[in-house]
């Protein structure tokens, strides 16, 4: 078994790799070459934790495995630890050895950044100027970041419900040279896109907030009962997904469906506009929402990339398991 720890993963994983890797995954499972586990994601009754795995296989890629791990929200506070917790495992598809233990905390972060901004690159206007955030935890960084860098934009925006966290996402906006500016929800109606990135149990934000020919990327709804977006939104919008399952039973498109509101008919894979088999979007008025869930070939694929650099490299070590 070969093991990369999570300290080597910065060494190894660049963003253009977990863009490239995600993107891919995301065609294949479309085209019926990969398809995901069914999600386990359990409180556990201890620390407030939320702790799960999420697996699958991915016949092109041959990445066969699961990511165990969750949320813990005090270890920060605590512990000076993140919230986001996990570890992935890969195994031999031909003979179900375990192959591969790799550390899963930076690889969540990059791996849904990259599926925010692979939904950008594919769906939002080729003439969006202005990025909006909605959130400004840990994650949010890793989105902005990786948003920045598949689009040209001109501002940034951002709401937070805690408005002093702000100045992280000021930072990420400096770094590309690019003003940062702090706006009420109100305010979001000036973004061409927008990220949301939080922890929710109840809606944020809609239609109130979101302008006709916007690009919305709901990454924080990845339970049952999380919600970021009103439904009117869902309804409003042509929701695309990373699994429409998923989508319906935990992503952000669960309420309106359950309602009665959204069918599932009514909600694509994003993997079927990579491919060319959908259209994505069709005008430069239409709301377009990318409903990411996150799956488990995500983590598969963005791991067997960064053990294929850790041995090229000698990163990381082997142990006779």
């Amino acid at each position: 078994m070969y093991i990369v720890p999570e300290a080597a993963i910065a060494d190894i994983l660049t963003r253009d790799d977990a863009f490239a890797a995600v993107e891919q995954v995301f065609a294949a499972m479309s085209a019926g070459d990969a398809y995901n586990f069914p999600v386990i994601r359990e409180a556990i009754g201890h620390e407030d934790a939320l702790y799960g795995f999420k697996g699958g296989f991915d016949g092109k890629g041959m990445a066969l495995g699961l990511k165990a791990g969750g949320y813990w929200p005090h270890n920060l506070e605590k512990r000076g630890l993140i919230n986001h917790q996990s570890t992935v495992f890969l195994f031999d598809p031909d003979t179900g050895k375990v192959a591969a233990m790799v550390g899963g905390n930076l690889l969540t972060a990059l791996r849904t950044a990259a599926a925010s901004s692979v939904s950008i690159k594919h769906l939002a206007r080729k003439d969006a100027r202005v990025m909006g955030m909605i959130g400004a935890g840990h994650q949010a960084k890793f989105q902005l970041r990786a948003a920045l860098e598949t689009h040209s934009f001109d501002k940034v925006i951002g709401w937070n419900y805690h408005p002093e966290m702000l100045p992280s996402l000021a930072e990420v906006a400096a770094q590309f040279d690019l003003p940062f500016e702090r706006v009420e929800l109100d305010g979001m109606t000036e973004a061409d896109v927008v990220i949301s990135m939080t922890s929710s149990f109840d809606p944020i934000f809609g239609t109130a907030h979101i302008s006709p020919g916007t690009h919305v990327a709901c990454m924080g709804t990845d339970t049952v009962g999380k919600q970021e977006c009103d439904a009117d939104l869902i309804v409003a919008a042509t929701v695309f997904t990373d699994e429409v399952a998923q989508s319906i039973t935990l992503g952000e498109a669960q309420h309106a469906v359950k309602a009665g509101r959204k069918a599932k008919e009514d909600i694509h894979e994003i993997g079927a506009v990579i491919n060319g088999t959908h259209k994505g979007r069709t005008s430069d008025d239409e709301i377009t929402l990318f409903d990411g869930t996150g799956v488990g070939l995500q983590d598969l694929a963005v791991a067997a990339s960064i053990v294929e650099v850790a041995k090229a490299k000698g990163i990381g070590h082997e142990v006779d398991f």
